[in-house]
């Protein structure tokens, strides 16, 4: 990936959206002020609907269609609570007792800079991406962009700012209705099916070129900046690179990314699937996420000293990701399907080792100038919801800092030739989270108990499912 450096004014930030009038308004802007300001860009786009989402637990946007000239009032949206009490099926977790099935309405606020343009849809429409608050005005703890924005609170209350760039990895693959069918991959524009691993090849993007451009133009119109598209290491498996920035903008990014892939892969008579490992004998799809902290008073990263050298900080840092990464996984790893990516030989990490340049390593200190030092945290799966993903990996580098952790020597050479140090399936995951009390903490322990419960109602659902390998191997045999 190409980066920035942290102090460069190309930095992706909020007044390079293309409602960058919007951007620019003053935070404490008067209503009247924000009405006129968005009511002239829905008549400039000559918008007809917009397309009101929250994110939930899951990543799923959630909301209300209206017409344009309703949202212009920037009257809250109201929907209940029980958006983030749903699991991936569409089933309920207990977590609230009977104030759970009271469905309280939250008010849902819109962040205006966030209005863009839905280039695929049939009529001028338009999205935008709501905070969730209670009707006291105060943040829903367990809403994941406002989890997030807690993450970032932690941080500006120690002068600091963290910068992040992720990696998303997805597949395409060819249409598929029976969920008891393999995946495979889609045929491209030579009239032929990927059959075999192509990492970086140029030709291998070109066989999707249609699809691609079709990305580009989308994330065009909705001023989602690439950095680079890749071909990865599995068949038909692509990588987008976004630009490094404020956290919160670019899971807001990545938050879209997924949406717009998807929609122009649809568009092509195929599926972009976002499964950590959706195709046996294939690498599966990762959410890499580079992090580093900057002063917010000078704008230098606190993990370079005034000679080049790496800072005690910056190690406190890898630290913290290491001391409690693990107990982050179900959140970073979210679903059984999840730990099928994390194991030996499959392109993934399979530890917490650190290391320079070194992508065995779950944690990878790339090559760069002093001003750009960061690490690239390489356990996260695609399957994450990005909010909740870049909101735990900074708080894992935070609590570092804070107390100070020392990591492990660098690992020299392969990191897959240490123990396997990630929880192998989502049951010790949670454990692993539900025994971690710092964590919790920093996330906010509503919004803790409450994943934790979703991800145990989602796995005794699994746990009722009967497998096609259990069929095959155990109808007959056992």
């Amino acid at each position: 990936m190409t980066v920035t450096p942290v102090g460069d004014t190309k930095m992706l930030d909020p007044a390079h959206a293309p409602s960058a009038d919007l951007a620019a308004l003053a935070p404490d802007a008067d209503i009247a002020t924000k009405r006129a300001a968005v009511s002239q860009w829905l008549s400039v786009h000559r918008i007809e609907e917009v397309e009101c989402v929250v994110p939930d637990l899951a990543g799923v946007a959630r909301g209300k269609v209206m017409p344009a000239q309703k949202f212009s009032d920037l009257v809250p949206l109201h929907l209940p609570d029980s958006i983030f009490f749903q699991t991936i099926t569409g089933g309920y977790a207990d977590f609230d007792g009977d104030n759970q099935y009271a469905e309280n309405d939250l008010d849902l606020i819109p962040d205006i800079a966030t209005l863009r343009q839905v280039p695929w849809a049939k009529s001028p429409t338009a999205q935008v991406i709501h905070d969730s608050l209670l009707n006291t005005g105060e943040p829903l703890e367990h809403a994941p962009r406002q989890v997030l924005q807690r993450i970032i609170g932690l941080y500006a209350a120690e002068g600091w700012r963290p910068v992040v760039a992720p990696e998303l990895e997805f597949y395409l693959t060819r249409r598929n209705t029976n969920p008891d069918e393999p995946l495979v991959p889609p045929v491209g524009r030579s009239g032929r099916a990927a059959a075999s691993r192509q990492s970086y090849s140029i030709s291998a993007v070109d066989e999707f070129d249609v699809i691609v451009d079709e990305i580009y133009d989308f994330a065009e119109d909705q001023g989602l900046e690439i950095d680079t598209i890749i071909q990865e290491g599995g068949a038909s498996q692509l990588e987008i690179n976004i630009k490094h920035g404020d956290p919160l903008l670019l899971a807001d990014q990545a938050f879209l990314f997924k949406r717009t892939i998807r929609e122009a892969a649809l568009r092509n008579d195929c599926y972009a699937t976002f499964m950590a490992k959706p195709m046996e004998d294939q690498p599966g799809s990762a959410l890499h996420i580079h992090q580093s902290v900057v002063d917010i008073e000078t704008g230098r990263s606190i993990f370079s000293d005034e000679t080049g050298a790496s800072t005690d900080t910056f190690l406190h840092h890898v630290g913290g990701l290491q001391n409690y990464l693990a107990a982050a996984m179900c959140i970073l790893a979210p679903y059984v399907n999840s730990y099928r990516r994390l194991v030996p030989d499959a392109a993934a990490p399979i530890n917490l080792e650190w290391g320079k340049d070194n992508r065995s390593a779950g944690l990878r200190v790339p090559l760069s100038e002093p001003v750009a030092r960061r690490v690239e945290n390489r356990v996260a799966g695609a399957d994450t919801n990005p909010y909740l993903a870049i909101a735990v990996s900074l708080a894992c580098g935070y609590l570092g800092m804070r107390d100070r952790i020392e990591p492990r020597q660098a690992v020299q050479g392969s990191a897959y030739s240490a123990d396997h140090g990630l929880p192998r399936g989502l049951q010790e995951a949670l454990q692993l989270f539900g025994s971690c009390q710092p964590l919790q903490e920093a996330l906010g322990t509503g919004f803790s108990q409450l994943f934790q419960a979703v991800k145990h109602e989602e796995l005794n659902e699994y746990m009722r499912v009967i497998s096609p390998w259990e069929r095959e191997h155990l109808l007959l045999s056992v």
